[in-house]
């Protein structure tokens, strides 16, 4: 079925972007000004103008989930990205992904649930309160970004689909279409990439998924036109493009586990005393910032999510 555009809303209801740019591109300037690498902003900027391309997303409700961080700017999250179905380099999302047609898209809910369901994306937006939470990202990489996601509870979804009593998990499934996302047609991962978390996990009101970005709908290198928000885990746990989400009894393969079990483990959660093997997880680089800041456990929402882990080894599952 076609699926319709959210029609534009007033500016006075969302996020004035340039408020957020002005300030952290002031910041920059200042900062470069010692190193001999400042960048002056300009509203008539690619990030600007791929910003003002999106279509806005009504009725926005802010989150007392949100943390008071200050969020990286647009160009930061926009142009610095994982998406390994579009190529290795982290510019090359927002080189090649513009050829990904995210309209019309469906999203399939099924497994061990009493009301399977297929929904287009719009009606699901439809169903669903968006809110505007701004979020910490951390990567396993060692950087990390703040970013104002827009969104709804994946547990909205799953409680609509009536989990059983066998769903003990739930896997995720990104679109496999290897002639407009050039990744796939390299061995680099096995595809299409598949992603997991145990159901209490998903049912946390942090989890959510994502359908925009500073208020308007996501660009396709951020994972359009939905994906998977889990904040207190690295990255690679927040799968994009998703088409698919199956509530099953067993815990489902997970892609970048299945490729280097050693280094990936299916809970993911952000652990600055658990080095990668390559690397310590300790500190972390927030981009847009010279220095590195210590890593917190659970990328700061120990608060929130240690109950999830308690008396489990988080050493050994990692």
């Amino acid at each position: 079925m076609l699926i319709k555009r959210v029609p534009d809303m007033p500016a006075s209801e969302i996020t004035d972007e340039r408020l957020y740019w002005g300030r952290r591109q002031f910041l920059r300037a200042v900062a470069g000004t010692a190193v001999g690498t400042a960048t002056l902003w300009s509203p008539a900027s690619p990030a600007v103008e791929a910003l003002e391309a999106q279509a806005s997303l009504q009725g926005l409700e802010k989150s007392g989930l949100s943390t008071t961080e200050e969020p990286n700017s647009f160009d930061d999250i926009t142009s610095y990205n994982n998406f390994y179905e579009f190529g290795l380099d982290k510019e090359d999302p927002r080189r090649y992904a513009g050829r990904l047609k995210t309209r019309p898209w469906t999203i399939k809910v099924d497994g061990e649930v009493g009301k399977p369901a297929e929904y287009a994306l719009d009606d699901l937006i439809k169903l669903n309160q968006l809110e505007e939470r701004i979020y910490r990202f951390r990567c396993v990489e060692g950087w990390s970004m703040v970013i104002p996601w827009v969104g709804f509870p994946l547990a909205a979804v799953l409680k609509r689909v009536e989990p059983t009593s066998r769903a003990k998990y739930v896997a995720f499934t990104t679109l496999l279409r290897p002639s407009e996302m050039p990744g796939q047609r390299t061995d680099v991962l096995e595809w299409p990439y598949v992603e997991g978390l145990r159901l209490d996990e998903a049912m946390h009101p942090l989890t959510i998924l994502a359908v925009g970005l500073y208020g308007k709908t996501l660009v396709n290198q951020n994972g359009a036109p939905i994906r998977l928000v889990v904040p207190w885990k690295y990255g690679f746990k927040s799968i994009k493009s998703i088409v698919r989400i199956s509530l099953v009894e067993k815990q489902p393969p997970t892609s970048w586990n299945r490729s280097a079990p050693q280094e990936y483990g299916f809970y993911s959660n952000v652990n600055p005393d658990v080095d990668h093997p390559r690397w310590s997880q300790a500190r972390e680089r927030r981009i847009g910032e010279f220095f590195r800041r210590k890593t917190l456990p659970f990328n700061g929402y120990a608060d929130q999510v240690a109950g999830l882990y308690a008396g489990m080894d988080l050493r050994k599952l990692y």
